[in-house]
C-alpha cells in the first residue's frame, strides 16, 4: 500500500566537469606541432521539474540522493570531452524548496512543468590548446574541471485544492469525500482515522468540476503543533474556499467541549493563529451527521449559525449532500473568477564571480572567487609556463592589490583552494 509523504530530505549533486587535455601534434611530417588538447565536458545539471503525475515525495524517503553525470576528459587532437548527464528530479505541484541548513526558501513549484535550477554542473576544464599565446607557444598545462555543486534540500509539499474539508476528528470528512468523489480513504469510528490528506475530484458536469481536500482531524492547539499540527494545517494554506465540518452528534453531546459552537470557534481559532489570511478565505459552515442528531441539536445550530448561511448533510444517507456540494461549486467559481493567476517562484542568486580575501590568522590569508580558483587549477602548476599563467590571471583579478589592502606582508601565506604561496608586495 503506498504512502503520502509530504515532507522529506532530498541531496542533489551535480556532475564535475571533464579535466582539459595536454596534447602536442606529433603526426606525420609534424615532428614538433603546436597544442592540440581538448576541454573537458561540462558536468551534468540537476533540475527539480513539478509534474502532475507525481502525487508525493514517497520517492525521496528512503532514497534521498540524485546524482547527475560527470562530464568526460578531453584528449588529444582537439577532441572535446562529452557533457555529463543531466538529470531531471519529478516532484509533485505545490513543492516547496528550502535549504535544509538555513531554511530559506528557494523556489516554489506550483505548476506542472515549473523548474529549478538545484545544482549546477562543474565547468569542463580548457585544454592546452586553449592557453596558446605568441609568448606561450607551446602551453604544458591544461585546466582542472570544476567540482559540481552539492547541497541539502527540504521538500515541502502544500497540496493544491480548490476546497479543504476542515474539522475536528470524526467529523464525518472521510467519508463527505468519499461519497462526493472517488476518494477511497480509510474510514472508523475512532478519532485521527485519516493520518493524511486525501484529494478527491468532484465533477458535478462536463463543465464543473472541483478537487477537495479532506485535511486530518485538527484539535485545540494545532497551531502550535498538537495533534498533527503543523504538519497538516499547511495544506489548507492553498485552498480556495474552506469548509467547516461541524460534528452535530458528537460522542458526547452534553460535553460542552463538543458543542458545535465550540467545535467552530477552536477551528477558527487554529485557523487565524497559523495564518490570519486564511479567515479571508470564502467558507462553509456544514453540519454533519445529521442523521444522527436530535432536532433540536440542528435547529440550535441551523440559529447560531445564521450569519455563515449554514447547512446541513448527512453523508451516510445523503441528505443535504448535493446542496453542500452545489454551495461549493458556487464559492469556488466566485473563488477562480477572483484571483489572479498564481505563479511559482524562484529565487535566484547569481553567484559573484568577484575576487574577496578572508584573513585566517595573523599570517595567513585566504582568497576566495570563482575566477581566482579557476586561474590556480591547473593539472600542473610547477613549470614556469603555468607559474607565468597564474601571476598574470591574479594580476588581471586584482589579487595583489585586496591582499595588500586586506594587510598581508611579505612572507605571508596565502591560500587559494588547496594551493598556497608566499606572499611578497608588488615592487
Amino acid at each position: 500500500m503506498s504512502q503520502f509523504v509530504d515532507e522529506c530530505q532530498l541531496n542533489v549533486r551535480a556532475g564535475d566537469g571533464g579535466a582539459g587535455c595536454v596534447s602536442f601534434r606529433r603526426e606525420g611530417p609534424v615532428a614538433m606541432g603546436g597544442p592540440n588538447g581538448g576541454d573537458g565536458g561540462q558536468g551534468g545539471d540537476v533540475w527539480l521539474v513539478a509534474d502532475r503525475n507525481v502525487a508525493s515525495l514517497l520517492a525521496f524517503r528512503d532514497h534521498p540522493h540524485r546524482i547527475a553525470g560527470n562530464g568526460v576528459h578531453g584528449k588529444g587532437k582537439d577532441l572535446h570531452g562529452r557533457r555529463g548527464e543531466t538529470i531531471e528530479v519529478r516532484v509533485p505541484e505545490g513543492t516547496i524548496v528550502r535549504d535544509m541548513y538555513t531554511g530559506e526558501e528557494l523556489a516554489d513549484l506550483q505548476h506542472h512543468g515549473d523548474r529549478w535550477l538545484a545544482a549546477h554542473g562543474g565547468r569542463g576544464g580548457r585544454g592546452n590548446a586553449r592557453f596558446l599565446t605568441n609568448r606561450r607557444r607551446a602551453p604544458s598545462f591544461a585546466e582542472q574541471g570544476e567540482h559540481g555543486e552539492e547541497r541539502w534540500l527540504r521538500l515541502e509539499l502544500r497540496l493544491l485544492a480548490d476546497v479543504a474539508l476542515v474539522g475536528f476528528p470524526n467529523a464525518g470528512k472521510s467519508t463527505f469525500i468519499s461519497v462526493v468523489s472517488a476518494a477511497k480513504p480509510k474510514i472508523a469510528d475512532y478519532p485521527f482515522t485519516t493520518l493524511e490528506p486525501n484529494l478527491g475530484v468532484v465533477r458535478i458536469d462536463d463543465r464543473t468540476e472541483f478537487v477537495v481536500a479532506d485535511i486530518p482531524g485538527l484539535i485545540e492547539g494545532a497551531a502550535e503543533g498538537k495533534g498533527l499540527g503543523h504538519r497538516f494545517l499547511r495544506h489548507v494554506e492553498r485552498a480556495r474556499v474552506l469548509c467547516i465540518l461541524v460534528d452535530l452528534a458528537p460522542a458526547d453531546p452534553d460535553d460542552p467541549a463538543h458543542a458545535a459552537s465550540r467545535q467552530y470557534e477552536v477551528l477558527i481559532d487554529e485557523l487565524g493563529r497559523y495564518d490570519a489570511s486564511l479567515l479571508e478565505r470564502p467558507r462553509l459552515v456544514v453540519g454533519t451527521k445529521a442523521d444522527a442528531a436530535s432536532h433540536e441539536a440542528v435547529s440550535r445550530f441551523l440559529s447560531e449559525f445564521s450569519h455563515e448561511s449554514p447547512l446541513v448533510m448527512s453523508s451516510i444517507t445523503t441528505s443535504g449532500v448535493r446542496d453542500v456540494v452545489g454551495r461549493l461549486a458556487s464559492l469556488v467559481h466566485e473563488a477562480r473568477t477572483e484571483e489572479p493567476a498564481r505563479e511559482g517562484r524562484v529565487i535566484l542568486r547569481p553567484d559573484s564571480d568577484g575576487a574577496w580575501v578572508e584573513r585566517i590568522d595573523e599570517h595567513a590569508f585566504r582568497v576566495h572567487g570563482r575566477k581566482v580558483l579557476r586561474a590556480v587549477h591547473l593539472n600542473d602548476v610547477t613549470t614556469p609556463d603555468a607559474h607565468s599563467y597564474i601571476e598574470e590571471r591574479l594580476a588581471k583579478l586584482g589579487v595583489p592589490r585586496l591582499l595588500a589592502r586586506a594587510g598581508a606582508s611579505e612572507g605571508d601565506v596565502v591560500w587559494i583552494g588547496e594551493f598556497s604561496f608566499d606572499y611578497s608586495p608588488e615592487r
